[in-house]
């Protein structure tokens, strides 16, 4: 049974470099490190197939905007008979500091609508990896940041963070979510 790792994000050039695109990019990461297929167009996204370890895993990007998300994940997942507990998201966290990980099973959305469409599609039991993009300090600020482009200066950041979490990516395929924390964490110090 194959698992089914999705990075939630905006399609379109126009939103490659947004923090609320962390998650395809860090599905684009695993694909590369891993030797993934080529994306093929499915379920209203692009998905490629590959191993990690022994593991097989899908790697979904829904193309249906962000608020639309679990139409796309949810297709997937009947298609290929995935269990909701068998499905990972990757995602951008407001209340995590720039360049954290974090991973958690099931939990609230707290306002993120990738999150919130995912749930409403398949249910909540599935793993997050949530990705920190920091709070820019006032509510009003919120979707200027979030829609906003990773600056100049924390491009070195974002590539070692997206190298860390494709680097170390065998230990979400095996389920050890606390030993990919942590080795995460470690890259990310050197």
């Amino acid at each position: 049974m194959p698992q089914l790792w999705v990075g939630l994000g905006n399609p379109g050039a126009q939103y490659a470099l947004h923090r609320h695109n962390v998650g395809f990019m860090a599905i684009d990461a695993i694909a590369e490190v891993h030797g993934f297929s080529p994306e093929k167009k499915g379920f209203q996204g692009w998905i490629r197939e590959g191993r990690i370890g022994s593991q097989k895993i899908l790697l979904l990007k829904p193309a249906t905007f962000m608020n639309e998300s679990g139409r796309s994940v949810g297709e997937a997942m009947r298609f290929y008979k995935i269990d909701t507990g068998d499905v990972t998201a990757f995602h951008d966290e407001l209340d995590l500091a720039p360049f954290k990980v974090k991973v958690k099973t099931g939990g609230g959305t707290a306002g993120h609508n990738g999150l919130r469409s995912t749930e409403a599609h398949i249910g909540n039991p599935f793993r997050r990896v949530r990705i920190g993009i920091g709070h820019p300090g006032h509510k009003d600020r919120v979707t200027g940041h979030v829609l906003g482009n990773y600056a100049k200066a924390e491009m070195d950041d974002l590539a070692d963070m997206l190298g860390a979490i494709a680097g170390e990516a065998k230990w979400l395929a095996d389920g050890d979510d606390a030993r990919f924390m942590s080795e995460v964490a470690l890259r990310q110090q050197r």
